[in-house]
């Protein structure tokens, strides 16, 4: 699992049928102060995770391809939570 921050959608015209209905998210891994950690991810997002939110994602590509319900499903990361409290303020 991984704190993320949510850059933006993902617009596919063709994409595999078991991410038909599903949104895609880009989520850029972070630290806790909030800086950049990696690259980022394109994730599924049953949550409804608005731009810029801080999400926590999860790399479990199981527990993902038995959310969009098919076993040979190429999805692997998906948000499984929204972080509800603010972030740190920098001068803390």
């Amino acid at each position: 699992m991984f704190l993320a921050r949510v850059e933006g959608n993902v617009v596919a015209t063709r994409k595999h049928p078991s991410l038909q209905g599903w949104r895609l998210i880009i989520c850029q891994p972070i630290n806790h102060a909030g800086t950049p950690e990696g690259t980022p991810q394109v994730a599924i997002d049953p949550h409804g995770a608005a731009l810029h939110q801080r999400v926590i994602i999860s790399s479990d590509g199981a527990a993902s391809r038995k959310t969009v319900g098919d076993d040979k499903s190429p999805v692997r990361w998906m948000i499984i939570g929204i972080v509800d409290d603010p972030p740190p303020s920098p001068c803390a």
